[in-house]
């Protein structure tokens, strides 16, 4: 097979392999700034299953050990979802462990959830590795790069992880959906005198400009938030508001982050990393959704109260920081009717 030019083999939906062999992650190699040349699909290895190549289903009643080579994302949101769908087939299936072979490039804190996850699920190695390396005759399944792959941006996204691991989605109850395989994770307690103290939590930051709450409406939301609850207001970036205080100085790494949230009595967020870890935690929630349909990441959250922007001309955009992106974002925010936002609050406060 003819190599993979510069673009394809960045926005390939799968992992790639190298002239020498090597499973690759297309992430490490844009992260990496190398040249992205001589890598073909790792499709073309006939062992190593890609359902967005042929989709597939697999007894995993018949095994003991799965590898998932580049799963399961680059996002802590994407991450959580992706060990979601580990935990309903250990669920069902208690003697089944998971190897992952993970992206080395990723941010710090989304290593750090797998290394929380690693004791529950199997366990976690770095990419890049030797082809020849996977255990002869063992189940392999490739969700790499899974932005690029179609079924991601239609399918509930723990109903894709389910499908690419080769699972009927409606097999698996919803609540199994849910994230709850956080409650096995050792967090530590909120750290300082906020540990004994009931608080709400404002976590407006999303990975991406475009699906998170604009600077401009975040003294609106954490008014909101006070008028509701009447609970210190903390949260994750700078707010100017006398009932408000910024605890990132406190949130060192992955594991105190997944305190603050497990720890508060309400969430206000956007589509984000902490609307996933509330659901684990079963705190009640208001999400914010601007590009993406709330029922692709929310629809299995009992306890989560979505509000949609209705923004037509940005629907199915995983991200953006474009200037024109983040008007349209921005003056949806401004034209929110402060009612709306009320009852949300009210319905799960």
């Amino acid at each position: 097979m003819t190599p993979l030019d510069q673009v394809a083999a960045l926005t390939h939906p799968g992992s790639l392999l190298s002239s020498e062999g090597d499973i690759v992650a297309s992430y490490d190699v844009e992260v990496s700034g190398a040249p992205a040349e001589g890598f073909r699909p790792l499709s073309i290895v006939p062992t190593i299953r890609n359902a967005n190549v042929c989709p597939f289903e697999v007894d995993y009643a018949r095994l003991t050990r799965a590898h998932v080579i580049n799963g399961l994302g680059v996002t802590l949101g994407d991450s959580i979802i992706g060990l979601t769908a580990l935990s309903a087939l250990r669920k069902k299936h208690p003697t089944l462990f998971f190897t992952i072979y993970r992206p080395r490039l990723v941010p710090a804190y989304v290593r750090q959830v797998y290394e929380l996850a690693a004791p529950i699920f199997g366990c976690v190695r770095d990419l890049p590795v030797r082809v020849e390396a996977l255990p002869d005759g063992a189940f392999q399944v490739d969700v790499g790069n899974h932005l690029f792959w179609p079924n991601f941006s239609s399918m509930p996204m723990i109903d894709f992880f389910l499908w690419a691991l080769g699972v009927e989605p409606d097999s698996v109850p919803s609540v199994d959906k849910s994230n709850d395989w956080l409650r096995k994770v050792t967090v530590r307690d909120s750290q300082g005198k906020w540990a004994q103290q009931p608080y709400v939590l404002f976590c407006p930051v999303a990975s991406t400009p475009v699906r998170s709450i604009p600077r401009s409406f975040r003294k609106e939301a954490v008014e909101q938030l006070w008028q509701e609850f009447h609970l210190p207001v903390l949260g994750f970036g700078d707010v100017e508001h006398d009932r408000y205080t910024d605890v990132r100085s406190l949130s060192k790494d992955t594991a105190s982050f997944l305190a603050w949230v497990k720890n508060a009595r309400f969430v206000l967020t956007s589509d984000t990393a902490a609307v996933h870890i509330a659901a684990g935690f079963d705190v009640p929630t208001v999400a914010f959704f601007t590009t993406i349909p709330p029922g692709l990441r929310v629809r299995d959250y009992a306890y989560c109260t979505p509000i949609t922007l209705r923004l037509p001309e940005l629907r199915g955009i995983q991200a953006s920081a474009r200037p024109g992106d983040i008007e349209i974002v921005e003056r949806s925010y401004r034209e929110l009717s402060g009612h709306e936002l009320r009852r949300a609050l009210q319905l799960q406060g």
